[in-house]
């Protein structure tokens, strides 16, 4: 039997791990017999997701750790590896967006909150290069290892309104493509970079602009669903796919693709 897509007991660090889409991939890979570290900042937000994923399987941990502290990021990197021995994967899930570095309608780039810009790029780039940086060093030290990022359809597609998360999402795309060249061209072929760019799914960061308390669409998600040839949002488990594939020998020739699941957001022109 053809085992590429096998993807038991390899160790898959997750950071933002307790969020919507990081708790969805962590749950899929705990049944793929997957070993699973989550990584979040909250400490009552992760045990609450740790109790939820003990009841998929007991091959799982946490713990709390700032993304943007490279120190403590080491620290944690370094208890995994005592802990199962090496780590073979890092989905860097962690991410968000602040209503400061958002543009209301009735407003224009020139009201926007510079310093909640910079807590926006902060956490979408150097939250994904920081984990990369410490927890790739580890994967070469094995000799392998697979490094998915999220991007976002904001980074391929100019969505108006969210400057801040759009333009560190789009840093984050331009990431994935240098560190699959760095890597490969340094460590070998069998150190591999890429991203998935998810379009639009409902989380508890855009509920509000997209569906109205009812439950209907605001004005901003009829725009988006006319864009979508699919006419709905993404599921989260949706995206869990994409990312088996990716981080599987089935994809052992694939670095630096950054891949929509987006419905066909990407490619609809609207005519």
């Amino acid at each position: 039997m053809d085992q590429i897509f096998d993807i038991s007991g390899r160790v898959c660090v997750i950071t933002g791990g307790s969020g919507v889409l990081g708790g969805s991939i962590a749950a899929y890979l705990l049944r793929q017999n997957a070993r699973v570290v989550i990584l979040g900042s909250n400490r009552e937000r992760l045990d609450k997701k740790l109790k939820d994923l003990n009841l998929v399987s007991n091959k799982v941990a946490g713990y709390v750790c700032d993304v943007l502290d490279q120190e403590k990021v080491q620290e944690t990197c370094d208890k995994i590896v005592e802990k199962w021995g090496g780590v073979d994967v890092l989905l860097n899930a962690a991410g968000g967006n602040l209503p400061g570095a958002t543009i209301a309608d009735d407003k224009n780039i020139f009201d926007m909150k510079l310093d909640d810009f910079h807590k926006v790029t902060d956490l979408n780039l150097n939250g994904t290069l920081i984990p990369s940086l410490v927890f790739g060093k580890a994967m070469v030290q094995k000799g392998k290892g697979v490094i998915v990022n999220y991007s976002s359809m904001a980074a391929l597609q100019i969505i108006t309104r969210v400057v801040g998360y759009s333009a560190s999402k789009a840093a984050v795309t331009n990431l994935t493509k240098w560190m699959a060249t760095e890597f490969a061209l340094k460590f070998g072929d069998k150190l591999r970079v890429n991203a998935i760019a998810p379009g639009f799914f409902i989380a508890n960061q855009n509920r509000s602009l997209l569906l109205n308390e009812d439950g209907s669409l605001t004005e901003r998600g009829k725009k988006i669903i006319d864009n979508t040839p699919m006419k709905r949002f993404g599921e989260a488990e949706e995206l869990n796919g994409v990312i088996h594939w990716l981080i599987s020998d089935a994809a052992s020739f694939v670095t630096g693709a950054v891949i929509p699941v987006d419905g066909g957001f990407n490619i609809f022109s609207g005519v």
